[in-house]
This record gives structure tokens, sequence and C-alpha cells, in this order.
């Protein structure tokens, strides 16, 4: 990418990023929302680590690294909301008679969004740590947790302007938004130890990128990380955020076309 493309994703970046700092009660709730999940979970399932197979003696030490994930696929996957609402209001059609590059329009939403979703995590993991989280992998472990949260975002949030390029109707992406969030989720180590999961679900939760990410920041957090386990989740979360971002340009440049 060259220096003007990367200067004018970084420009549109400022203006979305604007437009969310303008929103203080988005702000609060993206707070407010982890931290319900977190200590409410935390302190329901608490004594479920008697089972065993978490690899923790604390059920909270796991169940950071599975919030910080859901968060980013939560607020990602309305990514596209925000694109059909420039479609609707014309901003987006008056930026197609700039000189700004097409993959600066589209790349600006999924960058912010990585940025969000980067600060986010961060402070889902300070509260985890104010409730007595431990981190054995320290800020190493958590910067790996981050970048894959991060990476999950970019896939949902590129997928999700995809689909609001593709559908064009607030309904549409409310309802495949609704019917993918829990499935993803729960077909996860989110809230359970794989070893505790039926054989099925763990097969499935193993080609769920959401899995990738929380398998990824647990073992990088942990007091003995597995870097090969560390290094093939990021990637092929780094590969598919690659072909998202990409499908998402050429979804764009089919509506470009279109107006």
């Amino acid at each position: 990418m060259s220096t003007e493309a990367l200067s004018q994703t970084w420009f549109m970046t400022q203006r979305q990023l604007t437009a969310v700092l303008r929103q203080p009660a988005y702000v609060v709730m993206m707070l407010i929302q982890p931290a319900v999940w977190l200590f409410l979970f935390g302190n329901l399932f608490k004594d479920v680590v008697e089972l065993g197979g978490f690899g923790t003696g604390s059920y909270l030490d796991y169940l950071v690294p599975g919030i910080v994930v859901m968060s980013a696929l939560s607020s990602n996957m309305w990514a596209g909301m925000g694109t059909l609402e420039e479609i609707e209001r014309g901003t987006l059609n008056r930026f197609l008679t700039t000189p700004v590059g097409r993959g600066a329009l589209m790349n600006a939403n999924v960058v912010q969004q990585a940025l969000t979703t980067a600060v986010q995590s961060l402070l889902i993991v300070l509260l985890g740590r104010l409730g007595g989280a431990e981190y054995p992998g320290g800020a190493a472990g958590v910067a790996v947790l981050v970048v894959a949260a991060s990476l999950l975002g970019t896939v949902f949030g590129a997928f999700s302007n995809a689909l609001g390029m593709l559908v064009r109707q607030r309904e549409s992406i409310i309802g495949i938004n609704t019917f993918l969030l829990l499935p993803l989720t729960f077909l996860s180590s989110a809230f359970m130890a794989p070893s505790r999961m039926p054989d099925w679900m763990r097969h499935v939760a193993d080609l769920n990128p959401l899995d990738w990410a929380m398998v990824a920041g647990r073992s990088a957090m942990s007091e003995d990380p597995d870097r090969f386990v560390v290094l093939t989740r990021t990637g092929a979360l780094a590969a598919l955020a690659v072909v998202a971002v990409l499908l998402s340009i050429r979804t764009f440049r089919s509506y470009q076309r279109s107006v």
C-alpha cells in the first residue's frame, strides 16, 4: 500500500473515530456490557473450574479472554450498519466524487473498528485484573490477546461492511447478526473448557475463528505459552482478515458501479 493510500485511510479513520467519540452513550455501553458479562458469568460459574480442564484455578482467569473476544465479535458485527447509514444519507456517494481512494473509504471503517476493539480489550483486561484475575504471561500475553481480538474484529467488521453493501437493508443485517452471534459464541471455548464440551461441539469450535482468538490469547497469557498454538491461530486470523478486507473492497467496487 502506497504512502498516499495510507494517508487517505488514516484521514478517513480519524473521521470515523471522531464520530464514535461524539456518541458518549455508545462509549459507555462499550464498557458496561462486557463488565456485566465478565462479572455475571464469573460469579455464576466460578466453581466450574473444580471439574478440571481449564488450565487455571480461577474461572475469572479463564473467562477474561473469552469476554474480550466475544466483545470484539459483537461490536464489529454491526460495522455494516454504519456503512448502510452512510449510503442512506448520501455521504458515501459524495465521497465517490473526491480523489480519496476507494480502498481507503472501506478500510477506514475497519481500522476504526480495530482500534476501538483494541482499547475495549485493554479495558476488559484491566477490569478482570481489578476483579482478581491473574495474567502469568504478562504484558506480552495481553498484547497477543489484544492483537487476536483486533484481527477477529477486522474479519467480522470487513464482512459486515460487505454485507451492508450487498443487502442494503437494516432488517437483513440485524437478522443475520442475531442469527450468528450466539452460535458463534457458544460453539467456542468462551465459557467452557474444550475437554468438557461434547465431541461434536469441540470439533466445530476448532473451525470457529472466535475460538482461534480465544485459544491464542489464553495460551499467550498462561504461565507456559505454546508458541506454535499462538502463531498458528493468530496467523490463521491474519490470513482470514486479509481475505475479508479484499472481499469488502471488491464488494464496494460492485456498489460503485451500481450508482
